[in-house]
């Protein structure tokens, strides 16, 4: 299982990173960045009647812990609905903050380009991620020509081999893998390194765990920029804001939007092992 597989690799990579007295990242071969961005990812709805409230006062929270980038999801509800839940998180949130609206492949082609009336509108739209399944590659292409803000998806691709078509066919502006999808963490930074070479963004998505997610981190601290333009610039990290007892197995924590990247052996930080044996499986009946 993919998830297996990438837990082994990522433990792999930790053993011959301190084998040789080395980071993770200069294992790699080394950094172009000492901070990566990160974006609070939510998950928005709930069975509230009050839900769209419920979900301002959530980003309003994160958005004072320094955040200057969310992530909402739409296409869950009527279209209608989600609409003002949007105008309320704009009105909340302001202009200055950069929104990503995340639709899990819940819209055709004429739902999701609904949603350029508004675009043509907001000026922080970040990227549209998942806007429809993936069995139409076509419909992708098409979308991608005609909105106003980029495309994003591709968190449950298995590998390089399931994105080369969609960037062949230009379906996409940045692609999302997920080191817990794909077979260890050598295909995950290789599906990085695809999206360089056809010109698009690569901006991990990282939803399943803190580890998977700092090993994100180190290898987008190592991959090189996306433009010739902005040397400094680097595509942002999902950072899940949910509760989540597992976020807190590694100290590290975003400060302003930022992660810094540890520099110590291995992954450069220590496990919080309390954490580990307080939620390790006993063998029974799962």
């Amino acid at each position: 299982h993919q998830r297996a597989a990438s837990a082994v690799s990522m433990a792999l990579t930790e053993i011959a990173a301190k084998a040789a007295d080395c980071s993770v990242c200069e294992l790699w071969g080394g950094r172009y960045r000492e901070e990566i961005p990160v974006y609070a990812s939510f998950q928005s709805y709930s069975d509230s009647p009050q839900w769209i409230s419920r979900s301002v006062s959530n980003v309003e929270a994160q958005l004072k812990k320094g955040f200057e980038q969310i992530k909402v999801k739409i296409g869950g509800t009527s279209f209608k609905e989600d609409v003002r839940h949007i105008n309320a998180l704009q009105h909340t949130a302001g202009s200055s903050i950069t929104m990503i609206l995340d639709a899990n492949q819940s819209y055709d082609a004429a739902a999701a380009f609904k949603w350029e009336r508004y675009f043509s509108e907001w000026t922080n739209i970040g990227w549209l991620e998942e806007p429809l399944p993936f069995d139409q590659p076509q419909d992708y292409a098409m979308l991608r020509s005609r909105l106003s803000v980029p495309v994003a998806g591709g968190e449950n691709m298995k590998g390089p081999a399931q994105y080369a078509p969609l960037l062949s066919q230009r379906c996409l502006d940045i692609i999302q893998p997920d080191v817990m999808h794909v077979n260890g963490i050598d295909e995950f930074r290789d599906c990085l390194q695809l999206a360089r070479y056809f010109g698009v963004r690569a901006s991990a998505h990282a939803y399943d765990g803190s580890l998977s997610r700092l090993y994100a981190l180190f290898a987008q601290a190592c991959l090189p920029p996306w433009s010739k333009m902005k040397n400094d610039h680097i595509e942002p990290i999902e950072w899940d804001v949910m509760e989540n007892p597992f976020t807190d197995l590694v100290s590290l924590q975003p400060s302003k939007g930022m992660v810094h990247i540890p520099k110590g052996k291995g992954i450069g930080t220590e496990i919080n092992k309390e954490i580990v044996n307080r939620y390790k499986w006993d063998g029974s009946a799962y």
